[in-house]
């Protein structure tokens, strides 16, 4: 059912209603209309912690399922954002800024025999709470060291992610995620299985800004406002933005059943928007384009929550 219901959200049209944690990116911007000066810095900042919030999220351990298993999950996640930060009045909403965002996902995971027995594939989609965004998610995990289960040897495993934002007409995000894991299965009582993990995850964020208008309640068509048309931009490009995570947790199974919980941390943004020919630094409310876009992002924490069956 929870797929059945996630193919027909997926399926209905966005409408001109925005929820609270929908994207504006009119409002980053500095400058009276006829001479908006789009924000990029804050734009970076903006992508870069929407980015740790709609990234692909781990909850497995560095075993795979092996190449007969199949497994199918729920998962939950509450990632914390600088609340008071000013890139965060592009959300949609009238309401104060909450501390944190939460997404809710459904996600299939299959171990498969080629190249090598350890290889496991998997996709889904994530749903940002109190917005009309949803991500398309894909992965590719290989265990280099798996099995060893009476050994005193952990397992080693390597991952490759893609989150792609989707239903925005504003912002183009794409999250590609790295991370390499290490665990230890511990069986309790021959009926339970314990698989603690941990690692460290790389970020690569590309946020692109889709036509932005600049002054959207204002109606061109209408007598008087031909020249509103001057007040459509696109923000400038930028460079790939990139955030370190650290994480840790661990999954409980009992015969199918299985339960994962992750703790994350992500540490602050310091990535840099490089324009050639540039080397001043833009300001939180720059007068120009013509400068270089430090990642304002203050560190952000998550907490996820895994359910699901393992076949």
């Amino acid at each position: 059912m929870g797929l059945v219901a996630l193919a027909l959200a997926l399926g209905v049209p966005a409408t001109a209603h925005a929820d609270e944690n929908d994207i504006v990116l009119s409002r980053l911007t500095e400058g009276s209309p006829g001479a908006l000066v789009p924000q990029n810095v804050q734009l970076r900042g903006l992508a870069s912690q929407l980015g740790v919030v709609l990234a692909p999220h781990l909850l497995t351990p560095a075993d795979t399922l092996g190449f007969g298993g199949f497994q199918m999950t729920v998962n939950y996640s509450t990632t914390t954002i600088d609340s008071d930060a000013t890139y965060w009045r592009a959300r949609a909403g009238s309401s104060p800024t909450p501390g944190s965002m939460s997404t809710v996902g459904f996600f299939a995971r299959k171990g498969f025999w080629f190249p090598v027995p350890s290889i496991e594939l998997g996709g889904g989609a994530t749903h940002l709470v109190d917005s009309r965004i949803w991500t398309g998610q894909l992965y590719a995990k290989l265990a280099v060291v798996e099995g060893f289960h009476g050994l005193p040897l952990p397992s080693f495993a390597a991952r490759g992610g893609v989150s792609r934002m989707m239903t925005q007409n504003q912002l183009d995000l794409t999250v590609a995620s790295l991370d390499v894991t290490v665990s230890k299965h511990i069986g309790i009582g021959g009926t339970w299985r314990l698989d603690p993990f941990a690692g460290w995850n790389l970020l690569m964020i590309v946020p692109r800004s889709e036509v932005v208008d600049g002054t959207p309640n204002v109606d061109q068509l209408a007598p008087g406002n031909a020249m509103d048309g001057v007040n459509t931009f696109v923000f400038r490009e930028q460079d790939t933005i990139y955030r370190h995570r650290f994480f840790v947790g661990a999954k409980a199974q009992f015969s199918i059943v299985q339960l994962a919980l992750e703790a994350s941390f992500a540490l602050a943004g310091s990535s840099l928007d490089d324009q050639p020919s540039q080397s001043v630094l833009c300001e939180q409310t720059a007068t120009t384009e013509m400068c270089d876009s430090k990642d304002p992002a203050a560190a952000q924490r998550t907490i996820s929550l895994s359910a699901g069956v393992d076949f």
